[in-house]
């Protein structure tokens, strides 16, 4: 080995280790590249190591398997860490998130503790001043309580306190825009007069950044926010200007509850209300900054803090050229079916039940697979477009995410990704496209489309729709929407191999057109 080599190998090695969490998550997948940017290791602690696989930054760090309530693979991922960075919550999974974040944030500190962490980095939600705890929503009094854990842990802690984070692909931007853009004229809710400091989402993660090297006797929280004290309503106004459209009417009525403002939301935006909800809990209150105490250990640099009109130019600009790096929707959605397709033919698991379609494709491999990696979002799912709209409003109206998720990049996927409202939980380019649903149902629900060639050379599409039912429920679903499936999956298959054609061209040795060549269905239970 060379001496220039191991010099390089043991100064990467003297490079400070940070952990993690939550980095298949909005904030966290975009901290991941500041920290290694930064000259800092990273390891980052996921239930599902998969969905990290696909990031630019995926071969740059290691990733280990855990979950933050489970104290042996917490202790384990903090080995040799300095720095432990907590951005996860449970809010959304059900009325015990509360108990869940709380023991999530002891086994985090008492971990850190034990493992010789040198600090913790948190971010939170600002709280409103001169408010009792008990009065403020469950998001924030949960977020506020897992600050005072972390900083009660014996590990020097910097919680940083957060109101509404500006950036391309936040689920407060995503609002924001929508309701916007969507909406000339809006009957609004009184909280779009609440004053609140909106943050640029390149501050937040200057700031985490910055929080890793504070001096270890420093353990509290701090407020952070742009330099804009503004209404909600002064937003919408403000957001409209940047984004050239005309004047926004917007009327406050004093009816809509947090509740009914969530379902208004969830109607007009892709936030769902099950998201929706607390973010418009936490806006009843006033929430601003109330000291700016943390540039005293990071620095603004010319330029910073942004303003909110800057904030959302750069959002804009980032969506207008398809380089959103995470959105809200990077994390899986509480409550969602989260197993992974059966492999075994003879799988133990119960009933999996399959319609299987094939098609030749007279058009090369390639121009296949660029239809299928492009499905969904504004391509749409390629037959029957009101059964699908029909099917994402239904999943909407009992609480799921519906189909208006969209896609985080109009050309490219990655394992994790959502699609309206499925998750790739495979893919190989070129060949495997793999969904998840995350609607509701009654069992977990598959769709794979594959590009391939036969052993005549010719190109072929294969898809497969699998369904493994919960109970008699599950049953009963399976069989009522099975006269559907020719209709929608049969169509399906029929309209991906067409526009592969008329994408593609006719060529030599890509087979005779698809037309001809339609595999009959099968619906077979395997036990």
């Amino acid at each position: 080995m060379s001496p220039g080599r191991g010099e390089a190998m043991e100064t990467t090695a003297d490079r400070p280790l940070c952990l993690v969490t939550g980095a298949s998550g909005y904030i966290g997948g975009r901290l991941v590249p500041e920290l290694l940017a930064a000259g800092f290791r990273v390891r980052c602690l996921a239930r599902s190591p998969g969905k990290l696989r696909d990031h630019p930054w995926a071969d740059q760090v290691e990733v280990v398997r855990g979950d933050v309530t489970d104290p042996a693979s917490v202790g384990a991922a903090m080995r040799e860490v300095a720095v432990a960075y907590y951005l996860v919550h449970a809010i959304g999974t059900g009325r015990g998130f509360e108990d869940t974040d709380r023991e999530s944030a002891r086994v985090f500190g008492a971990q850190a503790a034990d493992t010789g962490v040198r600090r913790i980095v948190y971010l939170g939600g600002l709280a409103p001043a001169g408010v009792p705890e008990r009065e403020l929503s469950p998001h924030l009094r949960s977020r506020s309580e897992v600050g005072r854990i972390l900083l009660e842990s014996g590990v020097p802690t910097t919680v940083l306190r957060a109101a509404v984070i500006i950036g391309s692909g936040s689920a407060s931007f995503e609002m924001l825009r929508y309701l916007t853009e969507r909406l000339p004229v809006m009957v609004t809710p009184t909280w779009v007069r609440t004053r609140i400091q909106p943050v640029a989402v390149r501050d937040v993660l200057r700031l985490l950044v910055g929080s890793a090297q504070m001096p270890s006797d420093v353990n509290r929280t701090f407020d952070v926010g742009g330099p804009d004290v503004l209404t909600y309503q002064d937003m919408m106004v403000r957001y409209a200007a940047v984004a050239g459209l005309p004047r926004r009417v917007i009327l406050p009525v004093p009816v809509l509850t947090p509740r009914l403002s969530s379902y208004w939301v969830g109607l007009v935006t892709p936030v769902p209300a099950s998201i929706a909800r607390p973010l418009t809990e936490s806006l009843r209150h006033e929430v601003v900054c109330r000291e700016n105490d943390i540039t005293r250990y990071v620095p603004d640099p010319p330029g910073h803090p942004i303003g909110f009109d800057e904030a959302v130019r750069l959002a804009l600009k980032r969506v207008q050229d398809a380089e959103v790096a995470t959105r809200w929707s990077s994390a899986s959605v509480p409550g969602a079916p989260s197993d992974p397709l059966p492999t075994d033919p003879d799988w133990a698991g119960g009933s999996l039940y399959t319609d299987l379609r094939e098609r030749t494709v007279d058009a090369p491999p390639e121009a296949l697979w660029r239809v299928i990696e492009g499905i969904g979002g504004e391509n749409g799912w390629y037959s029957f477009p009101l059964a699908w709209s029909v099917r994402g409003i239904a999943d909407r109206l009992v609480g799921g995410v519906g189909m208006r998720r969209g896609r985080r990049d109009a050309h490219r996927l990655r394992v994790g990704d959502s699609v309206d409202f499925w998750r790739v939980e495979e893919i190989e380019p070129g060949r495997l496209l793999r969904l998840r649903a995350e609607m509701r149902l009654p069992g977990l629900a598959w769709l794979e489309m594959r590009a391939g060639v036969d052993d005549r050379g010719r190109t072929r599409y294969r898809q497969r729709a699998l369904f493994h039912p919960h109970g008699l429920l599950g049953q009963a679903y399976w069989w009522s929407v099975s006269p559907f499936h020719a209709v929608v999956f049969g169509g399906m298959a029929r309209n991906i191999a067409r526009t592969a054609e008329q994408a593609g061209g006719h060529g030599p040795g890509h087979g005779a057109p698809s037309a001809d060549r339609t595999a009959s269905p099968t619906v077979r239970p395997t036990r």
